[in-house]
C-alpha cells in the first residue's frame, strides 16, 4: 500500500493533481454568480419517478419502509401509492430547457476552482409535496452564497451554497435543496495529514452483536399514529445504526440512483467521452490508469494520496439515513417539512454511526402541529459526524392529516415561468 501512494505521488498526473491552488480571483469569480439561476440540463440516472426507482432507492438507502417498497401497502396509507423518500427527489432530474446562459456568466465560470477538491458539507431541504411514481422532476439552480475560511482539515477553504429548486412536470415547486460545499486545495491537505493515525475499525465479537441488537431492536411507526399531543419536549426518538460502512454500501448506493451527473462514474466508450469532455476529473491509478478523482469514495490508495487515512462515503449518504431515521419515528402520517445537516466528521471505512435524537419543542406551524427535532450521529470513536435538525408536521387532534407548507408565492410564480419557458422550447 505504501509504495502504491508514493508511486501515485510521484507520478506527473499527481503533480498536475496538486499545482491548483484557490485563489482570490476565483471566489471573486464566485460571487459575482450569486442571484444568477439557470434551468438544469443535467439528465440523472433516474428522470421520472417508478415503483421501481422508489423501491431501488430505498432499499439502495438500506430502508425497507413499505410506505416505499410495497405497492399494496402504500395504496391504504392517505398517500394512496408509494412516495419516493423525501431526499430522493434530490436525485431525480430530467433536463429542463432554458434560454442561453450568459457570455458573462460563462465567462466567469471558465476554469472555476479548476483542479479544487469538493465535498459536501452538508445540506438543508424544504419539502412542499410528495414525488409520486410518474412524476417526473426538473430544477433550476444558482449559487446564493460563498464564505472564505480556515478549515481545520484543509487549511483556507471555501464554503459555497447553491440552492436547486425541484419541480414537477405541472411545475409545482416540490422541494428546495441547498447544497453546502467545501472547497479544498489537494496539495494543503495531503500535506496536513491530520487524521494519518486514525486506523481501520476492527470489531470483536460482542462489539459486533451490539451493533446487531440496535438493528433487531429498530422499528418503523408506519400506519401508527404518532399524535403531537403525546409529544413532549426531551423525547427521545429511539436509535438507529448505520454501518458498518463497506465499499458495497457504495455500489449499493450508486445503483440505487445517485448519479452524480456529470461526474458520474462510468464504463467503456462512455468513460472514454468522459476524459476527453473532463480530462482533469481523471487522475492516473497506481497502475497508470485515469480515473475519477471521486474514486476515493472507494480506492483507498487514492484516499490516502489527498491527505485521507482510508476511503469514505457521500455526505448525501448519510443525509439519506437521517430522513430515513426521521421518516421510521414520524409515521406514515406525519410530514418533514424541514431539514438541516452539517457533516462534521469524515465516515471512513468500518465506521459505524448510532444514529440518536430528541424532540426540542412542539409549536404551530401553518395550521399544524409541528416538533422540532435534534439529530446526530456518533461513530464508534465518540465522535459526532452528524449534527442534525429538522422540523416535522404531526397528527393533532385539530389536524390529524397534516398538510405540506405553502410554497412563497415568488417561487412558485419563477417555477411556473422556468416551466413554462421549457414547454415553449419544446421540452415534454
Amino acid at each position: 500500500m505504501t509504495d502504491a501512494k508514493t508511486d501515485i505521488k510521484q507520478s506527473e498526473e499527481w503533480q498536475k493533481a496538486v499545482a491548483y491552488e484557490i485563489t482570490d480571483h476565483d471566489i471573486e469569480r464566485q460571487r459575482q454568480l450569486i442571484g444568477f439561476d439557470e434551468a438544469s440540463r443535467t439528465g440523472e440516472y433516474v428522470q421520472t419517478a417508478s415503483v421501481d426507482s422508489i423501491r431501488n432507492w430505498a432499499y439502495g438507502c438500506g430502508d425497507d419502509n413499505p410506505l416505499f417498497t410495497d405497492p399494496n401497502y402504500a395504496k391504504k396509507t392517505r398517500w394512496g401509492s408509494v412516495i419516493a423518500p423525501g431526499m430522493m427527489v434530490g436525485q431525480i432530474n430530467k433536463p429542463l430547457k432554458g434560454d442561453p446562459v450568459p457570455d458573462e456568466i460563462k465567462q466567469l465560470r471558465k476554469s472555476l476552482f479548476r483542479g479544487i477538491h469538493v465535498f459536501v458539507s452538508g445540506s438543508d431541504w424544504e419539502f412542499y409535496r410528495p414525488v409520486y411514481p410518474g412524476d417526473t422532476i426538473y430544477s433550476f439552480h444558482g449559487a446564493e452564497s460563498c464564505e472564505v475560511k480556515q478549515s481545520e482539515f484543509a487549511g483556507r477553504s471555501v464554503i459555497t451554497v447553491r440552492r436547486d429548486v425541484k419541480m414537477n412536470q405541472r411545475g409545482e415547486v416540490v422541494a428546495v435543496y441547498r447544497i453546502l460545499s467545501v472547497l479544498t486545495e489537494r496539495k494543503t491537505a495531503a500535506k496536513k495529514g491530520k487524521y494519518a493515525d486514525i486506523k481501520p475499525a476492527t470489531y470483536t465479537d460482542e462489539e459486533w452483536q451490539a451493533i446487531e441488537d440496535i438493528y433487531a431492536a429498530e422499528t418503523i411507526r408506519g400506519p401508527q399514529k404518532r399524535w403531537a399531543e403525546d409529544v413532549q419536549a426531551g423525547d427521545a426518538l429511539g436509535v438507529q445504526a448505520k454501518g458498518p460502512l463497506t465499499v458495497t454500501d457504495v455500489i449499493c448506493f450508486h445503483a440505487a440512483g445517485y448519479g452524480f451527473t456529470p461526474y458520474a462514474p462510468t464504463a467503456n466508450r462512455r468513460a472514454h467521452k468522459n476524459r476527453q469532455r473532463i480530462a482533469p476529473f481523471y487522475i492516473k491509478n497506481e497502475h497508470g490508469i485515469p480515473d475519477v478523482a471521486q474514486r476515493l469514495h472507494w480506492d483507498p490508495v487514492w484516499a490516502q494520496a489527498i491527505g485521507n487515512p482510508m476511503a469514505y462515503d457521500y455526505g448525501v449518504m448519510r443525509e439519506n439515513f437521517l430522513w430515513n431515521y426521521l421518516n421510521d419515528w414520524a409515521g406514515d402520517d406525519a410530514i418533514i417539512t424541514h431539514v438541516h445537516d452539517e457533516i462534521r466528521k469524515f465516515n471512513y471505512m468500518g465506521d459505524v454511526q448510532r444514529v440518536t435524537g430528541e424532540v426540542l419543542g412542539r409549536r404551530q406551524e401553518h395550521g399544524n402541529e409541528v416538533v422540532d427535532v435534534a439529530v446526530k450521529f456518533t461513530n464508534q470513536r465518540g465522535e459526532e459526524t452528524v449534527r442534525g435538525t429538522a422540523t416535522i408536521a404531526l397528527p393533532s387532534k385539530a389536524r390529524p392529516l397534516p398538510l405540506y407548507p405553502p410554497v412563497p408565492e415568488a417561487l412558485a410564480e419563477k417555477a411556473s415561468q422556468m416551466m413554462a419557458r421549457h414547454y415553449e422550447l419544446g421540452g415534454d
